[in-house]
């Protein structure tokens, strides 16, 4: 039999902060925890009946490690014995207490997307934001980005998921859902979101990306022609949502020029999705249904936006 070492039996001599570690460690700090449970107490079971109900920042934390890491249920679960970075961050001892259930871990997801708490969550975090002097301007880039889902119909309905729809974009064809946000165009923080099936045009959703107090709006081509709703969300805005040419009117080397310098700003609503789809890997929908995936979507909206800031609001909390 092989002799144990003090690493199999946790007395490790080398150790290394690897990235994970350093990831959850600096979302650990820049997450307003008490704030976000505040909003979730209301809801949550109050322990009067059967066995205490685990708490809710321990809850919440799974909840999160779930988005960041593209994780379903079982895999949360699962992942809480695998992981002792995780473990560390969400505050479980092995030797004092198990981890909770894929059970317990799919009912905490299922309070937060009954109470239509994604948005709420999204408020709260902009709010903490506004707190450590990151304020929504008066600047709002307008973008939207195609989440695919199973186009398949070799499962137990031999269809496709009725909510979702097809949309093409460029020679391809997409089939799944849209998430449509408003942006910052100084801080890159989103302040609003919306989600459609995927064949509904960017341009339907203008009025609810927009908070009203904007001067100046951008977007691509896809919002070109939407001026009126412009105006109807935000009185005060100028159109700076670039020109689309046409067989019979292309465009000229001014108005090339102009989309140039308008997609330099443009370019910065697009730094989200990159957090969204590739670092917390929400590029497929996980659930059936809007519902379900639009709280998800809200929910990742809102740590991008602590991520994106993270390093900031780390500063702030040393000086």
């Amino acid at each position: 039999m092989r002799q144990m070492t003090f690493s199999s039996v946790g007395f490790e001599v080398h150790h290394k902060q690897t990235r994970r570690e350093r990831f959850l460690g600096e979302m650990d700090a820049v997450v307003p925890w008490q704030r976000l449970c505040a909003l979730i107490e209301p809801h949550y079971p109050s322990g009067q009946r059967g066995r205490p109900p685990i708490g809710i920042e321990r809850m919440l934390r799974i909840y999160f490690l779930q988005q960041w890491f593209n994780m379903s249920d079982p895999q949360a679960e699962d992942c809480l014995y695998d992981s002792e970075a995780m473990r560390k961050f969400v505050g479980i001892d092995l030797g004092a207490e198990p981890g909770p259930d894929e059970t317990t871990i799919c009912k905490f997801r299922h309070l937060i997307e009954e109470h239509g708490l994604g948005k709420p969550i999204l408020a709260a975090v902009n709010e903490h934001l506004k707190k450590h002097g990151i304020k929504i301007g008066n600047g709002t880039i307008m973008d939207a980005t195609i989440i695919t889902a199973p186009s398949s119909t070799k499962n137990n309905d031999g269809e496709r998921d009725p909510e979702m729809h097809q949309t093409k974009k460029g020679n391809q064809w997409y089939f799944g859902m849209k998430g449509h946000v408003g942006v910052d165009s100084k801080e890159k923080i989103i302040h609003s979101v919306e989600v459609t099936p995927a064949n509904v045009h960017d341009s339907q959703k203008v009025e609810d990306l927009l908070h009203g107090r904007e001067t100046k709006v951008w977007g691509d081509s896809a919002y070109q022609g939407q001026k009126d709703a412009i105006k109807k969300a935000a009185p005060k805005a100028k159109d700076m949502t670039n020109k689309r040419g046409a067989r019979d009117n292309p465009l000229t080397s001014v108005d090339h020029s102009k989309n140039r310098t308008k997609s330099k700003v443009r370019a910065k609503g697009e730094h989200p999705f990159l957090i969204i789809k590739k670092i917390f890997g929400f590029s497929h929908v996980r659930y059936r249904g809007i519902a379900k995936n639009k709280t998800r979507f809200e929910v990742v909206c809102a740590l991008a936006n602590l991520y994106i800031k993270r390093r900031f609001l780390i500063r702030q909390c040393w000086v």
